[in-house]
């Protein structure tokens, strides 16, 4: 099972982890202006919350490593271009 980690001092409570996660893992807490993590369970690893996150404030682990799967940062450099 994937382990996230969510950096409750990092978090700036912009949502867009939980506007980009397909299994709808978060959610945001209006209070404390944070993203909380509700359904680690569900969560595919794709990594999108991560890569998104402009204050790095989520972490995975135990997930698989699958080649393709993940973006690869170099590529995407090269071709953001034609986006």
């Amino acid at each position: 099972m994937v382990r996230m980690t969510l950096h409750e001092r990092a978090c700036r409570g912009c949502e867009m982890c939980v506007d980009i996660c397909p299994t709808q893992v978060f959610s945001y807490d209006r209070e404390r202006r944070i993203a909380v993590i509700d359904h680690e369970e569900d969560c595919i690893a794709c990594l999108s919350c991560s890569y998104l996150c402009p204050s790095g404030a989520l972490q995975h682990d135990d997930y698989p490593v699958v080649k393709n799967f993940y973006r690869d940062l170099e590529f995407t450099r090269k071709i953001e271009k034609f986006l």
